[in-house]
């Protein structure tokens, strides 16, 4: 295997290797290690270049970084992305190779499932490293999904009680784009709750999936910002927002599981200036990578996990209070709020 550490500013480590015998191709990148070490899901996809690669799994980690910050784990932000194609390249010995380069890092970057990656490949790697988490271990943490989509409901129940006045779900409309793991559980929350969903995805049997189950109406994906809802979910890969699709959201709220929904940082100001509440994607699924850090660090408890995801209202509640008292964007706001989690870190340190 070869490796070779990639000079990003504002970056703690950001390592491109490679291993030409089993096919791997990844990057690793750490954002920030002020609370501890990085912290953040391993995706794979067969991104269009190496510079697209690396673009997304920066965004990533950044966003991990704010992400862990907020959510209370004493860890900070880091991501990897495997450049292949999980349904054609993904084998055995691809996986172990990344698991040797996690292992690599000695610790400094714990991995755990994200887009393309299973528990099963967890298993995988971790049989390379210790440093793999998001594995069920006698009912103990396992595949962070379902705690993801638990997490992104409540995140949704928050803005809905804060934009429109609703104490529930019922009767809400929600647009969710991205019927996969997460999308389709947090369908199933809203649909129990009384919500009324519209459905898009790729995938049409995961569609079809959703329409049988929650009795959901079927939109092409690029349809799913114009449809006439209360509720904007993107659920699937990021910048769902962005200067080409913001002038056909209909809805008045922006909350889903995806990472990094704004294409560009003026999107959320953008947002605001239109009156749309956005919760900003790393405080909203938060929960599933709380799972991990609580099983990384050996403390995880249904119980305490429950709580710590209910906090996600919380959180977001004071993110959207604040920002009405400033009068700045929801995503500014909580950038600030994570800084200055980190500040109080390194004054602990």
């Amino acid at each position: 295997m070869e490796s070779r550490e990639l000079p990003v500013d504002g970056w703690h480590k950001v390592v491109h290797f490679t291993d030409e015998k089993t096919g791997l191709n990844a990057i690793i990148s750490v954002h920030d290690a002020t609370l501890g070490p990085a912290c953040g899901g391993c995706r794979i996809f067969p991104y269009e270049n190496f510079e697209a690669a690396l673009e997304d799994v920066k965004n990533l980690s950044r966003g991990m970084t704010f992400k862990n910050a907020l959510g209370g784990i004493p860890f900070g932000g880091g991501k990897a992305v495997i450049i292949a194609d999980a349904k054609k390249d993904k084998t055995p010995e691809l996986l172990r190779s990344f698991g040797e380069a996690v292992a690599s890092l000695d610790g400094l970057y714990y991995t755990a499932e994200d887009s393309g990656v299973t528990e099963a490949d967890m298993q995988t790697i971790r049989s390379v490293t210790k440093y793999a988490a998001g594995i069920d271990a006698g009912g103990v943490g396992g595949n962070p999904s379902p705690f993801t989509s638990r997490g992104v409901w409540r995140g949704v129940q928050a803005a809905a009680r804060h934009k429109l006045g609703a104490q529930s779900l019922k009767g809400v409309r929600v647009a969710i784009l991205g019927v996969g793991a997460v999308g389709m559980e947090l369908g199933r929350l809203i649909h129990e709750e009384g919500g009324e969903l519209v459905v898009a995805d790729v995938n049409q049997a995961a569609v079809d999936e959703a329409c049988d189950r929650f009795g959901a109406t079927a939109v092409a994906p690029e349809d799913a910002i114009a449809a006439d809802v209360d509720v904007f979910a993107p659920c699937a890969l990021g910048g769902s927002i962005n200067k080409d699709s913001i002038d056909r959201l209909k809805a008045k709220i922006v909350a889903g599981a995806a990472n990094n929904q704004l294409k560009t940082r003026d999107m959320d100001q953008n947002l605001f200036d239109r009156g749309v509440l956005y919760a900003p994607d790393y405080v909203i699924n938060a929960a599933g990578v709380i799972s991990v850090g609580l099983e990384i660090l050996g403390t995880w408890t249904e119980d305490g996990l429950s709580k710590r995801i209910d906090k996600i209202d919380d959180t977001l509640t004071n993110i959207f209070k604040r920002a009405d008292e400033d009068k700045r964007p929801t995503g500014a706001i909580a950038d600030v709020m994570a800084l200055e989690a980190i500040a109080r870190g390194k004054e602990a340190a």
